[in-house]
């Protein structure tokens, strides 16, 4: 089912959704239950999975000279959305990114989640790689997520790379894309970035997942901006509650956010690693309370596949 469907099926009600990470490379599926068991309670409509480009390590031969070699380190996005659906009878949305994939790869990707009666995707530009100082498209690939949204919806036309557009078979994909409610951090400006958001729904984009963020404020902004801007879709805040003391200062660097001041003041005052835990489990809830009555669709959470924190959160608001 699509995400938009069950969003209307919810009449008002606000959902439950989370966000899974791949297994590191070698590992097995169990880990991806593990991750989903303690959540099912909480009845989630669909479960995103995220994909992952390729990265690069140096290998020394005895001559010494280095060997650049490509690596994935979290593959099996199409597999672990096969398994989470035919396990748990729940909608899996993949992630769909621009790195590490050529054109052709893409289109072969989407024709096997047409396959497996895959709906929803996420459409994303996607990181860099940790040795480049910026994204680096892959050749023959997408530059830009609006580039990979027209590709998905070129599908959904029955346009594909290299077929007669007359006997092509229509996929039927419901696109989700980003939002970032604090701008992204490529944007000179919110309005530019609004721009490019818009564009992305006139070009099919049906749902809005936000990056995360820890000051409603900044939400509730960015649906009314939304909105004012001819923004229409549904917009699913992004959640992720502070875990460790550390993310005072990697949260905002890398994800470009800012934290609360009452958060980061209290996250400071405390004495170990389990106050800090506790700390975020509590702003979060409170911040949940207060966006399921601002009527946010959906809350979905980034458990970054620990699913304990979310637990105790789900756990006092649903």
């Amino acid at each position: 089912m699509k995400i938009t469907d069950h969003i209307k099926n919810a009449k008002g009600k606000t959902l439950f959704s989370f966000e899974l990470l791949p297994p590191l490379k070698g590992q097995s599926i169990q880990g991806i239950y593990d991750a989903i068991d303690p959540l099912m309670e909480f009845k989630p409509p669909f479960i995103d999975v995220t994909y992952h480009r390729e990265d690069y390590i140096y290998k020394q031969h005895e001559s010494g000279l280095l060997e650049k070699v490509s690596y994935r380190k979290r593959p099996g996005t199409v597999a672990i959305c096969a398994s989470i659906m035919n396990r748990y009878n729940v909608d899996a949305v993949p992630h769909l990114i621009c790195g590490g994939f050529t054109k052709e790869e893409t289109e072969n990707t989407l024709i096997d989640l047409q396959f497996l009666g895959i709906d929803n995707v996420l459409v994303l530009r996607g990181d860099a790689r940790h040795a480049d100082s910026g994204f680096i498209p892959t050749p023959g690939g997408h530059a830009y997520a609006t580039e990979l949204l027209e590709q998905v919806a070129n599908m959904n036309n029955g346009v594909y790379l290299h077929e007669d557009y007359d006997t092509a078979y229509k996929t039927k994909f419901c696109i989700g894309v980003a939002g970032y409610p604090e701008k992204h951090f490529e944007a000179p400006n919110m309005k530019t970035d609004f721009g490019f958001l818009k564009k992305k729904v006139e070009m099919g984009a049906e749902f809005i997942v936000t990056q995360m963020f820890f000051d409603n404020s900044k939400y509730v902004e960015f649906v009314a901006l939304c909105r004012e801007n001819g923004i229409n879709v549904p917009i699913i805040p992004g959640l992720k509650p502070i875990t460790s003391s550390k993310q005072l200062i990697s949260l905002p660097k890398i994800f470009h956010i800012d934290l609360p001041e009452d958060l980061s003041e209290a996250v400071q005052k405390c004495k170990s690693e389990k106050e800090v835990r506790e700390v975020g489990i509590e702003h979060m809830i409170a911040q949940c309370k207060e966006l399921m009555k601002v009527g946010a669709p959906v809350l979905h959470f980034y458990t970054m596949s620990n699913p304990g924190p979310t637990k105790r959160i789900a756990e006092a608001i649903f």
